[in-house]
């Protein structure tokens, strides 16, 4: 599963079980990236409702975090997060294995509106060189009608997604 110890859901008690039961409830099964985070409890505690804000988020659908991660996960070479995203695509969102490749060979070929595109490709700059954002980046992404606490959270997202795909790479996480 991973190079450091874990705890693996037959063996969870207290809040990493908890935890580890809304995920199946939520997902539908334990991703071995939560059972990684199991090392410390307080970051898994952390880390899901973290990811329970974002499945929640008024203007920011799941669809878009799905590719904000696939993308992200691209630029950090984390095959694990790439594919279980792709796969997250295709099986909730009806994309087609076509769109999927497109969409990593350029966000713009992506299956979304310019709105979300715009947002996309804002969250990809920073990731890639967060001294590259500029103003005009958010006044152009502002133009698509969407707002800065909405700016925020897709860049924290992204943000958020290159650490989670380091402590994957890190520690040798297995597909499920």
């Amino acid at each position: 599963m991973a190079i450091i110890k874990t705890v693996l859901p037959e063996d969870a008690a207290g809040e990493v079980a908890e935890i580890y039961k809304q995920a199946k409830n939520t997902i539908g099964f334990i991703p071995n990236s939560f059972i990684l985070l199991s090392a410390n409890p307080l970051i898994l505690r952390q880390q899901w409702e973290y990811i329970g804000s974002m499945f929640q988020h008024k203007t920011i659908n799941n669809e878009l975090t799905a590719a904000i991660r696939m993308l992200v996960s691209q630029t950090t070479g984390c095959d694990y997060c790439i594919d279980m995203n792709a796969g997250m695509l295709i099986n909730n969102f009806s994309w087609t294995i076509e769109q999927v490749k497109a969409a990593r060979d350029n966000y713009l070929n992506s299956p979304f509106q310019d709105k979300d595109k715009a947002l996309l490709g804002l969250v990809l700059k920073a990731v890639k060189n967060s001294n590259s954002v500029n103003a005009e980046d958010i006044a152009s992404v502002r133009k698509h009608g969407w707002s800065d606490g909405d700016i925020f959270d897709v860049v924290t997202y992204g943000a958020k997604m290159v650490s989670t795909d380091i402590l994957i790479n890190a520690f040798k996480v297995e597909h499920e």
